[in-house]
């Protein structure tokens, strides 16, 4: 069986008419049920082609730099490059992972805000120029080590959300960007743009207005010093709705045409991760241990306890957790809720539980509160939205392994893929294929043939 992420051997099955996603997890569970109850992930490959469409429809020609961190599997990442899709790469392990895919040089940024010498003398020696700076501490360090590098000054965003302060972590100020521009004239650094970058979580799309205000008072401030800025990247946080992606574009289009008009030569970028990917992959984890907890103890701190019956509260603990697919859980909330695989009746009673991780840590929490039925150690859990986050640098943490891949697409989205000019023979070059993979016989479902 080599469905799964190994090295950069790794299969996709094409789905026939009539078979759907839930019909390979339905089957992996059933030969993982038999051969070793390890989790594991089903990717939609094709839901990245339907993506790109949507993107190039709504927000063309605006191009897209996908953050590799993200999602860093081979499968993501060669059929993005096929698309012709750019990536922003944070480290020098992920820009080697993109050259691998013979993408050239121009179609990868250098985004870490915080860079080693080390690795801008690797993006300089692979002729990877474009980068992003915020102070003159980096300028400096980016002058050493990297004579052609080609900069764009990220700049902060009011990015203000309910409950929350402005957020100016990464991204200098207007001001300072005079001082920055002064300190690349004397180091003969050349600036060639300006990033900034939105949070998804942000529910005031006015931010995006006050960023490509501020940009534009950039651009006419590098014309004083006779830097000729050529590019625009408005970041990332494109949540993977077309209602939110619609909504962005309703906002920007306007002011990028009077701003950044196709005449005045600005090329306008973004890094759109999770839009791509979230939606893209399905997480399956199995129930390795379960308890039973009096309800007051199983109550979050703060909350007053509200009944008094006699029902049984759950904690169950699974085979991934925050350490590994769930990593994201430990600096942000869960966005997806799990599905019990196994039927169950519809008056089933329904019973307080909680989620845990394998590693016994107290961190390791995945869902605090949910409501299941009675499960039994065995069972599986589905997670929806689980593609963006999960699948980059695997944790060493507790022995930890990363859960199985297992990459699908639709005939419908192979030859959508072929009819937007996209050559198949690149793609049987290092893809394995699996017809009528819901047809077969369960033990030979994910066979593979060379």
């Amino acid at each position: 069986m080599k469905g799964f992420l190994e090295d950069a051997n790794y299969s996709i099955g094409l789905l026939d008419e009539g078979a759907t996603l839930a019909d390979v997890i339905d089957n992996c569970i059933y030969e993982h049920t038999h051969t070793g109850k390890k989790a594991f992930y089903v990717g939609d490959l094709g839901k990245l082609v339907r993506n790109n469409i949507q993107w190039q429809n709504v927000m063309a020609p605006i191009k897209p730099f996908y953050p590799v961190k993200c999602n860093s599997t081979p499968g993501v990442l060669e059929i993005l490059g096929t698309l012709g899709v750019g990536f922003a790469c944070s480290s020098k392990s992920e820009m080697a992972l993109v050259q691998d895919l013979g993408i050239s040089p121009e179609n990868i940024i250098y985004t870490n805000p915080c860079k080693q010498a080390s690795q801008i003398k690797y993006a300089a020696k692979a002729g990877i120029n474009i980068m992003t700076c915020d102070n003159d501490i980096e300028l400096k360090k980016i002058s050493r080590n990297h004579p052609n590098a080609k900069l764009l000054l990220h700049i902060a965003t009011e990015d203000i959300t309910a409950g929350e302060e402005m957020n100016m972590k990464f991204g200098t100020t207007l001001k300072n960007c005079r001082h920055l521009m002064e300190c690349a004239k004397e180091l003969g650094v050349q600036i060639v743009g300006v990033k900034f970058h939105v949070s998804g979580t942000c529910k005031d799309l006015q931010t995006y207005i006050h960023a490509i205000s501020d940009a534009r008072c950039v651009f006419d401030m590098a014309e004083e010093f006779g830097f000729k800025m050529n590019m625009l990247d408005i970041g990332g946080g494109f949540t993977g709705s077309e209602l939110q992606l619609e909504e962005v574009n309703h906002v920007i289009r306007p002011l990028l045409d009077v701003y950044f008009p196709k005449e005045s030569g600005v090329n306008v970028i973004a890094e759109p991760g999770c839009y791509y990917v979230s939606s893209a992959f399905t997480l399956a984890v199995n129930i390795i241990a379960k308890k039973t907890v009096e309800y007051d103890k199983f109550l979050p701190s703060g909350v007053e306890q509200t009944r008094n019956d006699d029902e049984p509260v759950f904690t169950y603990y699974i085979n991934d957790g925050v350490y590994g697919s769930f990593a994201s859980k430990l600096s942000e909330k869960l966005k997806t809720i799990p599905e019990v695989h196994k039927k169950y009746k519809e008056d089933e009673p329904l019973f307080a539980s909680s989620l845990w991780g394998p590693s016994c840590d107290e961190l390791d929490q995945i869902v605090e509160n949910c409501l299941l039925p009675e499960l039994s150690v065995g069972d599986w859990l589905i997670f929806d939205n689980m593609g963006s986050g999960t699948l980059g640098e695997q944790s060493t943490f507790n022995d930890y392994q990363r859960p199985l891949i297992y990459y699908m697409m639709s005939f419908s989205d192979w030859d959508e893929m072929q009819d937007a000019g996209i050559a198949s023979d690149t793609l049987m070059k290092n893809f394995f294929f699996v017809p009528s993979c819901i047809q077969l016989s369960p033990e030979d479902r994910f066979s593979t043939a060379a």
